[in-house]
């Protein structure tokens, strides 16, 4: 877990370090959730998690359920923080700004979010999603698009 002590008053000024105001503890899986949130929202990345992680997921899919941490792992440290990434990208976009904007998403969300520094985010993209690849369709037979 993660501990945050902001040394902030309520109207935004810096409070002197002898007077904390209490504790915020931020467990390591929030810190994954937010991740694999704002991942979801990257152009290009068709899915998050490697085949076994996606297979889980669309049984967990089914069950009403979904994870929103999975195919991400974060490894807190004190105020920093380091994530393991995987991820699927959309054929035909440039695989080096997929992973570069999925980086600059995480790494923004977690810094704004929760505070933490992130000191890495490690990009692994296990496959590429072709456009006549269909995971589900419309009556007209078409992927259904956000």
């Amino acid at each position: 877990m993660t501990s945050v002590t902001p040394h902030i008053g309520s109207d935004g000024t810096d409070l002197p370090a002898g007077t904390p105001r209490g504790t915020t503890v931020i467990n390591d899986a929030v810190v994954a959730k937010i991740a694999g949130l704002a991942v979801r929202e990257v152009t290009g990345v068709h899915a998050v998690g490697g085949g076994a992680a996606r297979a889980l997921g669309a049984i967990r899919e089914a069950l009403s359920s979904t994870d929103h941490s999975q195919g991400v792992s974060v490894n807190v440290t004190g105020p920093l923080v380091a994530v393991e990434l995987s991820i699927v990208a959309e054929y035909p976009l440039p695989l080096q700004q997929v992973a570069d904007d999925a980086r600059t998403a995480i790494i923004d969300a977690i810094e704004t979010l929760v505070g933490l520094e992130v000191t890495e985010v490690n990009v692994t993209i296990n496959d590429v999603h072709l456009p006549d690849e269909t995971d589900e369709t419309d009556d007209t037979g078409e992927v259904p698009h956000p």
